[in-house]
């Protein structure tokens, strides 16, 4: 089985209405508008969606971020270029991240459940989550860990709901066929005092079974440079970082009969 893992396009642009300036909208507007912008090329986007089309793994996998501030118009542009991977038969598994469920805008979060429903290709929306999937041999366990959250901090929550249901997946008996998380955030942070602001919380009974080898490999976002944290199966926890800030996406190969991983990273 072969996966392509992509994350964090960070569709960005200007304000889409003046109650935006009145809600978190304005620090993800000004991020973009200033920062963003010039860090975050869409373009690499489309790149990664034509690798995806004539490479065609057997399982695609963006873990969040699609937008900037989670507006209609920014899930809109990106949704625009996605839109031949969902249309094609490649499955593709989305989660949203922190900026895709940035405020509680009516409007804004029904843009966001929209996209849930359009990338889930029919297997599964917003309200199905946590979901699981089985899928070319392997068992994907898709969460939810973003909520909205004040102006100064990005952190996440891995709810009672989502742990029980992850738990409960790893309590299964005949662990014989690789079991992958897919989350926007990462379950495991090397710096949780310093990055207190941006990390998960609630992650770590999870920690725990990965340690047991019961969950076998975490697709995460998130953090914008790509990492690696996996032992000499490849099991453990990937993070493809920004694909439009770095111009890269991860390709893995999995036998599916031993659970083992490898990864390569591939330039755009």
């Amino acid at each position: 089985m072969r996966i392509v893992h992509f994350s964090d396009p960070h569709g960005g642009g200007p304000a889409e209405d003046f109650m935006a300036y009145l809600d978190k909208r304005w620090v993800g507007v000004f991020n973009y508008r200033f920062r963003r912008k010039f860090r975050h090329d869409l373009s690499r986007l489309n790149r990664a969606v034509e690798f995806i089309l004539d490479t065609r793994p057997d399982v695609a996998v963006c873990t969040g971020d699609l937008t900037s501030a989670g507006q209609p118009g920014e899930f809109a542009r990106v949704l625009d270029i996605l839109r031949p991977l969902r249309d094609s038969d490649i499955p593709l598994l989305y989660t949203p991240g922190n900026h895709d469920c940035y405020v509680r805008r009516p409007k804004c979060v029904a843009a966001m459940r929209a996209a849930v429903a359009e990338l889930g290709q029919g297997k599964y929306t917003w309200d199905d989550l946590p979901a699981k999937l089985e899928l070319c041999g392997a068992e994907f366990l898709v969460v939810n860990t973003s909520a909205p959250s004040n102006l100064l901090c990005s952190w996440g929550f891995l709810r009672q709901r989502e742990r029980d249901f992850i738990l409960d997946a790893c309590a299964e008996d005949g662990h014989d066929r690789p079991r992958i998380l897919v989350t926007h955030y990462p379950m495991t942070e090397d710096h949780p005092i310093l990055r207190l602001r941006h990390r998960l919380f609630g992650q770590k009974k999870i920690v725990d079974e990965m340690k047991k080898r019961t969950l076998d490999l975490v697709l995460c976002g998130h953090v914008h440079r790509p990492y690696l944290k996996v032992d000499e199966q490849g099991r453990g926890e990937c993070c493809a970082g920004s694909v439009t800030r770095n111009g890269s996406l991860v390709e893995i190969e999995c036998d599916t009969a031993k659970r083992v991983f490898m990864f390569r990273e591939v330039a755009l």
